[in-house]
């Protein structure tokens, strides 16, 4: 059985039976748990979730968009058929707007349109941040600084959604790779199950091109949430988790021959990365939050 749904349900089953129920600025009230924090073995169990189907090509496009590219255009994503950040794009007038009422929750400065503004991948760019955190890799082991921070101050008014995922740290331990990662809010039904996958292939990417082996991910949230529109799609399935349990997590096969993360194939057919024995127990649609 794979450990990651195990972990996952859990906390689902523990924000709907303990959490609060609080408003916030999307309009739609969230069950909310103020933190919580949970480690997985990477080098011992790739994490994507059984119970219910994950698309890893989007996820790991989003996260080469942000990492490898470091982009925050998001017609980058659009052409590979990628359209998560849609509704958080910035129009040709400057325009971030509702996309059910069409009205305009904030305007930038029209040169930063089909953008999400200065978050993500301009961060990741601007700050030289995996170039420092690779180098670091390679060259000092024993370093204890690799911290990379999405949350920059002087880029926080620029930004249409400042990084929920906001920052990681890196260690190398008896030859393996082990990242802490922090997120101060979360989305649990949407969010979790893509991010939690997108760290663990980069980390693999990663330990891949700096000659290591993988290790632990630990992951800290600070506002884990179910939006109330949600609750029935993961009721389905915390139904799956307890009727039957979860599958054998698969393999993720990365092409061995590459040694260079920005190597990495980011086309829409994502040639370099690939799901080995992944079972699921089928899709569960449940609504954004923009």
């Amino acid at each position: 059985m794979a450990k990651w749904d195990d972990i996952y349900c859990s906390l689902c089953e523990t924000i709907l039976t303990t959490g609060t129920r609080v408003h916030n600025r999307t309009g739609i009230d969230t069950i909310k748990i103020p933190s919580t924090h949970f480690q997985l073995d990477v080098g011992q169990e790739f994490p994507i979730l059984t119970t219910k189907q994950l698309f890893i090509r989007q996820a790991v496009l989003e996260m080469l968009w942000i990492y490898q590219a470091q982009s925050n255009d998001v017609r980058w994503l659009q052409e590979r058929n990628v359209h998560i950040w849609d509704e958080w794009e910035i129009d040709e007038n400057g325009d971030w707007k509702d996309v059910k009422t069409g009205k305009v929750l904030r305007h930038f400065d029209p040169s930063m349109a089909h953008t999400i503004g200065t978050a993500y991948g301009y961060v990741v760019k601007k700050y030289g941040l995996i170039d420092r955190l690779i180098q670091s890799l390679q060259e000092t082991p024993e370093d204890r600084r690799r911290v990379v921070s999405l949350w920059q101050d002087a880029e926080m008014e620029t930004a249409v959604l400042p990084s929920c995922v906001w920052s990681s740290e890196w260690d190398i331990t008896d030859g393996k790779l082990n990242v802490w990662v922090h997120q101060r809010s979360c989305d649990v039904p949407l969010g979790l199950p893509f991010n939690v996958t997108q760290y663990a292939v980069l980390m693999k990417m990663l330990a891949q091109v700096c000659h290591l082996e993988v290790g632990t991910l630990d992951w800290s949230i600070k506002d884990a949430h179910i939006y109330v529109n949600q609750i029935e799609g993961i009721q389905e399935q915390l139904s799956r988790w307890h009727e039957n349990g979860s599958y054998e997590a698969p393999t993720l096969w990365l092409n061995p021959k590459v040694e260079d993360f920005y190597q990495f194939d980011n086309s829409k057919e994502l040639k370099d990365i690939r799901l080995e024995g992944y079972r699921h127990m089928g899709k569960i649609s449940m609504p954004i939050a923009q």
